[in-house]
């Protein structure tokens, strides 16, 4: 396993994420914690979770995943072992199990603090991050710019918020997700203006079809070492090939919730296929291609992984010994410049 700084904490984190989503939906605990167990052997000091999780987003579940992490780190005592983040959901009027509607307010900042502390079994968190911005920043896969009315919770009042935290010592360091670079460097400049804490990380969804992050953020990440922890980088298993021609494997997220409409827009299932074509013609599988590409970026801190089964997690993890090389790289390139970001 190899190991990357967090932005400018200190901290070094393993290249792979283990991301836990569906730790609580699709993963019962005993295998949650079968997964959490392996991982730690292969060297992921870096576990990823929010309060939101486990997904889909409904009352039932909501809050599942942190609880089955938190008994998880007691049972075993091995906290110290562990980089743990969480995130606090973005504005959501609907999701009125969490809050009556989650926000970014000093109140809601507090009450989420206090719950995933809770939940997690321990008394602070390394990485707290923002899972979507208070402003209705639309920054979920869209092709082009909406502008957002004007009533969202200040920069400032957020890192005010959070900076409270940090000096009781409950959250190390602070990240984003779904973020824009407006809203990074917006963080960046308010917190050294006003001596608070700074940004570490954004988390933002990185794939072969969803480069988005490549157009204004991969320079902001390398100039100011808030470095992407990519998530969805198997464009929620599309990557793999099982979804082609129209398949539905048993057990499978799309099957069972309906839910990947991103990765189901004009050309993206094509450009799915090609980029599984060009695995196989390079003498890899579709995993290897897909999580090696986002683990070479220089702007990439760490790849969050998800699993729905320990073999597929035993997979996603050897994908990060592949070589890449300048073959696969040209070849890779070729085919993105055909149709660039299919599905942002």
């Amino acid at each position: 396993m190899k190991y990357s700084p967090l932005g400018r904490t200190g901290l070094e984190v393993s290249r792979v994420c283990l991301g836990t989503m569906m730790y609580g939906s699709q993963v019962g605990q005993a295998d949650a914690w079968a997964q959490m167990d392996y991982a730690l052997t292969r060297g992921v000091n870096f576990i990823d979770t929010a309060e939101a999780y486990a997904i889909p987003p409904q009352p039932e579940t909501q809050g599942a995943t942190e609880r089955i992490i938190g008994e998880w780190l007691t049972t075993r005592g091995n906290r110290q072992d562990i980089i743990l983040a969480t995130k606090i959901a973005g504005r959501a009027d609907a999701m009125t199990w969490i809050r009556g509607g989650p926000r970014h307010t000093r109140d809601h900042i507090d009450a989420a603090v206090e719950s995933s502390l809770k939940r997690l079994q321990t008394d602070y968190i390394d990485l707290y991050q923002l899972h979507w911005p208070d402003r209705r920043y639309a920054g979920f896969g869209f092709h082009h710019y909406t502008d957002y009315d004007a009533d969202h919770e200040s920069f400032l009042n957020i890192l005010e918020a959070l900076d409270r935290h940090v000096k009781a010592g409950r959250i190390r360091h602070i990240g984003v997700s779904n973020e824009s670079p407006y809203g990074v460097m917006k963080f960046i400049a308010e917190s050294e203006k006003h001596g608070l804490p700074r940004i570490a990380s954004i988390q933002n969804a990185y794939s072969l079809v969803s480069r988005s992050f490549d157009y204004g953020l991969a320079e902001v990440a390398l100039r100011e070492d808030v470095g992407l922890l990519a998530y969805s980088s198997l464009a929620q298993g599309y990557l793999t090939g099982k979804y082609r021609n129209g398949a539905l494997p048993a057990g499978a997220r799309k099957t069972l919730y309906q839910r990947l409409g991103r990765y189901e827009g004009p050309g993206g299932e094509a450009m799915i296929d090609k980029y599984v074509d060009l695995a196989a013609e390079l003498g890899l599988s579709a995993v290897q291609l897909a999580l090696k590409f986002v683990d070479q970026r220089p702007f990439v801190t760490s790849t969050i992984i998800g699993a729905s089964t320990m073999e597929q997690l035993v997979s996603d993890i050897d994908a990060f010994d592949t070589e890449w090389t300048p073959e696969i790289d040209k070849a890779m390139l070729k085919l993105h410049l055909s149709h660039p970001n299919p599905c942002p």
